[in-house]
């Protein structure tokens, strides 16, 4: 691996240059016609711009990133997250061009990217599914008979789905129709593909996800858990390693889970595999993200393993430089997501100028971003301002720094969620750990959110 492009943008590009830089291997940055002014295009040490600035007419352009492949000389590609990273075809196709793809095999990233295919590879590895249909449901007749076999509330997922997205819940028999017709509309709009298939509801669930790493010779470890409970409408905004729920032994119980289900599909690279946990502490396979996450800094913070430097040594064919054995945990970590919203505004989006910006220091805190004062975030893509990752001995110090770094923030020009993390840090029962998933959805519907007694 000589000179690597990165099929991506924002914080995660910076990341990937990072460590590319770290290891010797030269860096290709691509950029539409918005991020010409981005930080990656400024760390790499070139970049090409690969189009306008909507995402299908740039990063989403396969023909175009693999012209720049050829213009530049670059060996490998590293998709990131979103975009190209889970798309099977671009992997197949770097593939048989001859470029190393950093990530798993395109026949992995589509058997794990079918939820169904997945769940069935999860169900032989022996690790604890959802109960749900048999595969994919398409008559609306059988899907009503399997609903009310599982019983109500039903999800009703997009095989396709990701994101939050091709997701519809069905309460009673009475809807259930009109939901199962409305999410393979839905499926087919958002995927191109309108295959559905049921998942009993789990009931006030929290949201657990195990990092994985895998190399090409066999060897598979896990890195322990993030708990990732703490989202609106299924996007994630505060993660934390270890979970504050979690045992001793459910924490080995589900970190084995994780491996075996990674080890069946012949995974090699770094992934995550999640989970949903119930009231009662059992947990449920829901899905294996084939990429590296918005979220590894919180894993990589709490041991020490630089997971992005991993992925390019696997990549390269190297095997793992750590046993299950070397993995240890150190104290607490969270990281909140810093984006361009206004949580006041029911998170309505804030693009712009940033007048000023001034990230945080001091001990035990970490900043991942592309952003400078100046900078114009675009609203052609997500939102992310920073990453702002914060660690300490316990759960209670990591709070308690991350209140000032949180309060040292200082962004100016465009609306941010940094209000609403402090929110958090002071609500008591997510410094209690008594919450689950839909927690943050009632705060708001309730308009709770910023009130205190």
């Amino acid at each position: 691996m000589q000179k690597v492009l990165i099929a991506n943008r924002g914080e995660i590009a910076v990341r990937i240059i990072r460590a590319c830089h770290d290891l010797g291997i030269q860096t290709v940055a691509v950029y539409s016609q918005a991020d010409a002014e981005a930080l990656h295009v400024l760390h790499a040490d070139e970049a090409i711009c690969i189009g306008e600035p909507p995402s299908n007419k740039s990063y989403l352009r396969i023909p175009t990133i693999l012209s720049a492949c050829e213009i530049t000389g670059a060996d490998s590609v590293h998709p990131g997250y979103g975009f190209l990273s889970e798309n099977a075809n671009f992997a197949s196709i770097c593939e048989s061009c001859g470029l190393n793809f950093i990530g798993p095999s395109s026949h992995a990233i589509a058997l794990l990217g079918d939820k169904a295919k997945a769940k069935d590879t999860a169900k032989k590895a022996g690790c604890p599914v959802i109960p749900g249909s048999d595969g994919v449901v398409s008559d609306s007749k059988q899907a009503l008979s399997d609903a009310k076999r599982l019983g109500f509330p039903i999800f009703i997922k997009a095989v396709a789905g990701g994101g939050g997205k091709g997701i519809r819940i069905a309460y009673h028999e009475e809807e259930f129709s009109k939901q199962f017709t409305a999410a393979r509309t839905e499926a087919e709009a958002s995927f191109g593909n309108p295959d559905v298939y049921l998942e009993k509801m789990i009931v006030t669930p929290r949201h657990i996800e195990v990092q994985v790493l895998g190399d090409k010779h066999g060897n598979y470890i896990h890195l322990g858990e993030r708990d990732c409970t703490t989202q609106r409408r299924r996007q994630k905004l505060i993660e934390e390693a270890p979970s504050p729920v979690l045992s001793p032994k459910l924490r080995q119980k589900i970190g084995q889970a994780a491996v075996n289900v990674v080890k069946a599909a012949n995974y090699s690279s770094a992934g995550t595999v999640e989970f949903l946990l119930d009231k009662d502490h059992n947990f449920y396979f829901m899905e294996v993200n084939t990429r590296i996450q918005v979220e590894h800094t919180v894993t990589e913070e709490l041991t020490g393993v630089d997971l992005v430097v991993e992925q390019l040594r696997i990549a390269q064919g190297e095997k793992l430089r750590y046993e299950q054995k070397d993995i240890h945990f150190k104290g607490h970590v969270i990281q909140f997501r810093i984006n361009a919203e206004n949580p006041s505004q029911n998170f309505s989006p804030s693009p712009g100028k940033l007048e000023y910006y001034l990230p945080p220091g001091g001990p035990h805190v970490r900043v991942d971003s592309s952003c400078y004062s100046g900078y114009t975030i675009p609203p052609n893509y997500d939102s992310m301002i920073a990453k702002l990752i914060v660690s300490g001995k316990d759960r209670a110090e990591a709070i308690a720094i991350g209140k000032r770094a949180l309060r040292e923030f200082h962004i100016g020009g465009v609306f941010s969620t940094i209000p609403f993390h402090l929110f958090m840090m002071e609500d008591p029962r997510f410094i209690d750990a008594n919450f689950d998933l839909t927690y943050v959805d009632k705060l708001i519907s309730d308009g709770c959110l910023f009130e205190r007694e």
